[in-house]
């Protein structure tokens, strides 16, 4: 009877919580480290690599770097250069002013333009409306005289 109480009581509820929470401690912490522990140097990815795989990587990497524009990517940072370090004088100002004065009446006159067109198509549309509403009204008439 020893023997059975004595086994009975370390296997209590409380006992039984305690080691599934262990349990279940440990396996998530084996879970983390799989999954977020460094790669050790015997997993890592160039050892799984054969010589021609590297020597494609190799030549991809000369392709990719002779398929630059260098001689154009060297001649925006000369003009940008050339941009920043020029001065900017009164003398410079009367060219954009008169840029400026010159866009700006081009935007006028093209506005002008565009309400002329706008006014003629707007006054078409309702000449088609019109005609649209007296076709309907003589349309309707006739069904009418019919019946």
């Amino acid at each position: 009877m020893e023997v059975q109480l004595g086994w009975r009581m370390r296997v209590s509820l409380k006992n039984a919580t305690m080691a599934v929470c262990f349990l279940n401690v440990v396996a998530s912490a084996l879970l983390f480290h799989r999954l977020y522990g460094g790669a050790s140097p015997r997993r890592s990815f160039a050892h799984h690599l054969t010589n021609a795989q590297l020597r494609y990587i190799s030549e991809s990497e000369e392709l990719r770097l002779a398929m630059e524009p260098v001689d154009l990517i060297r001649r925006i940072k000369e003009i940008e250069q050339e941009a920043y370090a020029e001065p900017e004088g009164e003398t410079e100002q009367a060219p954009k002013l008169s840029a400026a004065a010159d866009l700006s009446r081009r935007l006028k006159d093209r506005r002008a333009v565009n309400d002329a067109d706008s006014q003629k198509a707007l006054e078409e549309w309702r000449k088609r409306k019109v005609e649209r509403a007296r076709q309907r009204e003589i349309e309707k008439n006739r069904t009418v005289t019919q019946m």
